[in-house]
């Protein structure tokens, strides 16, 4: 069984959410390949009393996205900011061209509840997932998801997987020798987290804590068949715990095996040191070097820092300031109060 149908069958369906789930994609246009929820709507979050009470957010995937807003703003013009306006070109320009590819319509009213979704391109998501170019929704899926529609195409499953194993062996470069089956979830999850701006002006500074806490299973479930093959790490299950033992040929295997994106920023770090050393000696020198996990941390960071700036820039555009300062408000409110705590 593929990581991909295991990822999907470890997924819990939300019995208070499945008929609202089964609505949402008949109330939008076809052309969706894939979609799904994520957030403290779906699973539980430490501190959110009553998932029903949240905001469903939504990604969808579609082949084509300037057809898809163009029939879109026929059917649900009111969900747009001022950016109707403009049309369904300049909407999918700046979808493409600016940010992490995706463009949110939020503080949508449905039904009795509010809403959230995202559009991305196939082949935009399919490279964020390879290459983790932005981190944005390939972070979202280092996480368990709600998937209300899985996809069919076999270049977007592999890229699903491929995603998760990126998301283990950049844990593992990060963590001690030993460490616990929380650790490391709560490693994977703070990966997209990382230099993200909205982590310092405007989130739950516990937000990775109260994220994987009450879904341990869920994680275990969409990440073990992958630590059940990873030659570098023991797994004491019964205990939650591992043991690594980090060398040069650990460190070699996981460095070979980052996403083309954190690969790229490695090798500028060294150029900008002037050396010019060819693809594979980099990555061995890096292998040798006792802070490469500091090396691989700042790249991360470094990728979701730009992509985050620009995509929350982005959303002031797309969500309209009303409903920007509305959202930000309710945001910054969460960052105090779990600071106060």
């Amino acid at each position: 069984m593929s990581h991909f149908v295991r990822f999907c069958s470890s997924l819990v369906e939300i019995q208070s959410n499945t008929a609202i789930y089964k609505r949402i994609l008949p109330s939008f246009p076809k052309g969706i390949e894939m979609a799904f929820s994520y957030g403290s709507a779906v699973f539980q979050q430490e501190g959110h009393p009553s998932k029903d009470k949240n905001m469903l957010d939504f990604v969808f995937v579609v082949e084509d996205p300037l057809v898809w807003h163009q029939e879109n703003l026929e059917m649900n013009r009111s969900h747009y900011s001022f950016l109707k306006l403009f049309g369904a070109k300049k909407i999918a320009n700046i979808q493409e061209k600016f940010g992490a590819g995706v463009y949110f319509n939020t503080l949508i009213p449905f039904e009795n509840r509010l809403i959230k979704y995202g559009i991305i391109s196939t082949d935009k998501v399919i490279t964020d997932l390879l290459d983790w170019e932005t981190l944005y929704v390939s972070g979202r899926l280092h996480k368990p998801v709600n998937f209300i529609k899985s996809p069919i195409n076999s270049d977007l499953k592999n890229a699903i997987n491929m995603n998760l194993n990126s998301a283990i062996h950049s844990a593992l470069l990060l963590l001690p020798e030993t460490f616990t089956e929380v650790e490391l979830y709560e490693t994977i999850t703070g990966l997209s987290y990382s230099g993200d701006i909205r982590m310092s002006i405007g989130e739950d500074q516990q937000k990775i804590r109260k994220i994987v806490a009450p879904n341990l299973e869920h994680f275990r479930k969409l990440y073990e068949p992958i630590l059940d093959n990873e030659e570098h790490i023991h797994w004491f299950k019964s205990a939650g715990k591992f043991e690594q033992y980090p060398n040069i040929q650990s460190q070699w295997h996981h460095l070979n095996l980052l996403p083309g994106g954190v690969h790229q920023i490695l090798i500028e770090y060294k150029y900008q040191q002037g050396r010019y050393e060819d693809y594979e000696e980099i990555l061995r020198a890096y292998a040798h070097d006792s802070y490469c996990c500091d090396h691989v941390r700042k790249a991360i960071s470094d990728i979701v820092k730009s992509s985050s700036f620009k995509q929350s820039t982005k959303g002031i555009l797309t969500a309209g300031i009303i409903k920007s300062l509305k959202y930000s408000s309710a945001k910054v409110k969460k960052m105090i109060n779990s600071r106060r705590s």
